[in-house]
């Protein structure tokens, strides 16, 4: 296979699809926003915002989604990046098929993601944030690799866009864009069919939100999930990235 396949696992309520404008915006790369969901959707019967629409819109065999995300890169770029969220890999799913990919790992404070979940949702579980899954799949990763793969901890991203997102080219082996830190705003065709449920910031925005501090106040079971996925999250966090 020619090309290079980047493979970015996030959970959700992170700066994912931020981070695929900031792909999409390069002159060399086409994108792929979370190919899995209708999968995902179609064998667990949640009740997301849009779940029909996303079934009718996607592909529900996981393992056509998989041969097309390890397949030939569409227009022929160079570069394809795949916005993956983590709990789209189902529990009887094989994951050998990212052996073929180059993965990277997006992670955020859990209790920032709980607490922004919950403006959405009614209720959140480890799973549902997909923590649990991003570190079973780094082991697999470390394992095969003999060494971690990528991690980039979105706190410290909005802090230096423009240094971890060099950092990251580097260790890519790619030229790095000024092109990745602003891009026009609005929808764009790649948008999955979700979009409008969820990407209203990211189609008002320019480039990267700025970093502030954010105070979450979870009590009850919102901590209990957040304290739950801690130690994946911290364990994830101690491999990221290093950045000048």
């Amino acid at each position: 296979m020619s090309g290079l396949r980047i493979a970015m696992w996030s959970g959700p309520r992170n700066i994912s699809t931020a981070m695929m404008r900031a792909w999409e915006n390069r002159e060399d790369c086409v994108v792929s926003d979370e190919p899995l969901y209708a999968a995902y959707l179609a064998e667990t019967g949640l009740d997301h915002p849009g779940r029909d629409e996303v079934i009718a819109d996607g592909e529900t065999d996981w393992r056509k989604v998989v041969a097309a995300m390890t397949g030939p890169i569409p227009g022929g770029r160079p570069l394809w990046y795949q916005k993956h969220m983590s709990h789209h890999l189902l529990p009887d799913m094989p994951v050998d098929w990212v052996f073929g990919l180059t993965n990277v790992f997006l992670v955020r404070d859990p209790s920032e993601v709980v607490s922004s979940y919950l403006k959405s949702r009614a209720t959140v579980t480890p799973d549902d944030i997909g923590l649990p899954q991003q570190g079973r799949l780094f082991d697999r990763l470390c394992d095969r690799l003999g060494e971690a793969p990528p991690v980039i901890d979105a706190g410290d991203f909005l802090q230096a866009p423009g240094p971890h997102l060099r950092a990251l080219c580097a260790r890519l082996g790619i030229p790095y864009s000024d092109r990745m830190l602003s891009w026009p705003p609005g929808p764009r065709d790649s948008d999955g069919i979700w979009a409008p449920y969820w990407y209203d910031a990211v189609w008002k925005s320019t480039g990267f939100e700025p970093w502030r501090a954010r105070e979450t106040g979870l009590t009850g079971a919102a901590l209990a999930v957040a304290d739950a996925c801690r130690p994946v999250y911290e364990r994830l966090r101690a491999h990221r990235m290093p950045v000048a």
